[in-house]
């Protein structure tokens, strides 16, 4: 049986729509079977629509299914992927995750396993206190956290975080960047798949 995934990612210029495509893209090479997935955005529409970068986004993303409780309960292992605010996950995420109540207490998160990505418009820009932060969440659902620790050299090539590939809003997604977010979502079908055995 192939492991079931669900990549959920925020994205408010593309940044993180990229990453999950590649991490999508990556898994899909696995075998797994993967659901590409937005969270719903909740800013109100006239601000969105006053900045342009922000709106072409959200066009972007438009023709992609969003993130449903559902998604959760059909899948063995999550990846999600957001940009940091304030060194926290967007408040987008945050009110999807609230929407959980309920399969957390049915157990339906637990087991299952999961890892995070996330960007900053600069290297320090909060990116591992928001991969940890959302990891706290991730604890208190019994999930399995697969973080990407140093076990692959692409890890270090691409700054080196062992908590989950971070990325610079405007940077390149070069070869490095691809084969970190490749291996972390490697890594967690894999682990995924053991869980699932």
């Amino acid at each position: 049986m192939s492991v079931r995934l669900a990549v959920l990612f925020y994205s408010t210029y593309g940044t993180n729509q990229k990453m999950a495509e590649i991490a999508a893209e990556a898994a899909r090479a696995t075998g797994a079977e993967v659901r590409l997935l937005k969270i719903a955005e909740t800013a109100p529409e006239a601000v969105v629509n006053g900045q342009e970068a922000w709106k072409a986004q959200a066009e972007r993303a438009a023709v992609l299914p969003t993130a449903t409780p559902e998604d959760l309960d059909w899948a063995d292992a999550y990846l999600f992927s957001a940009p940091t605010r304030f060194g926290q996950a967007p408040s987008q995420l945050r009110a999807f995750i609230d929407t959980l109540g309920g399969l957390w207490f049915q157990g339906k998160l637990a087991n299952k396993a999961v890892s995070a990505m996330t960007s900053a418009q600069n290297p320090h820009g909060g990116q591992e206190a928001t991969l940890l932060g959302l990891y706290t969440t991730f604890m208190h659902w019994g999930a399995v956290i697969v973080a990407p620790g140093f076990t692959d050299p692409a890890i270090a090539r691409a700054g080196g975080n062992p908590y989950g590939y971070s990325h610079t809003q405007g940077a390149e997604f070069d070869e490095a960047a691809r084969a970190a977010i490749s291996h972390q979502v490697v890594r967690l079908v894999g682990v995924a798949a053991k869980l699932k055995a």
